[in-house]
């Protein structure tokens, strides 16, 4: 049977979307994935970009605000940081909350290459994550 999932960050614009794509390859058909802020701040485009480096297209999704998603039962839920962590609201399911507080590549300042390399390095350390949430859970 599928589990649903969602990660959750503030503005699911960029660490939960990066999660999302992962999570969508990595799982397949075992998962399904959502993803969710408390906010919604659009889809970054240095996301999308950097996902596009590695082979995913994550340039269809789109930034949902959690309230959309009160009548799914969650089987995970996955905060990516701390923000979404410490102001998630009360979901009244069983599903199973893990989290990560991974660097928010968004609030990087330099050179459009220096970006490049914060989103990359974001992207990569998100990577892992999901590769070893796949693994343990699904």
């Amino acid at each position: 049977m599928k589990k649903n999932v969602l990660v959750l960050c503030t503005g699911n614009s960029c660490r939960s979307q990066i999660m999302h794509g992962f999570l969508e390859k990595f799982a397949g058909e075992k998962a399904k994935i959502y993803s969710a802020g408390i906010e919604t701040h659009g889809l970054n485009p240095n996301a999308v970009k950097t996902m596009k480096e590695v082979g995913i297209d994550i340039s269809h999704h789109t930034s949902n605000n959690i309230l959309e998603y009160k009548d799914v039962e969650f089987d995970f839920i996955i905060t990516v940081c701390d923000h979404a962590n410490e102001n998630c609201p009360y979901f009244p399911a069983n599903a199973l909350r893990l989290h990560h507080n991974f660097k928010d590549p968004a609030k990087a300042k330099g050179t459009e290459e220096e970006l490049r390399k914060e989103f990359a390095e974001a992207r990569d350390e998100i990577q892992k994550y999901a590769q070893n949430f796949v693994e343990k859970y699904l």
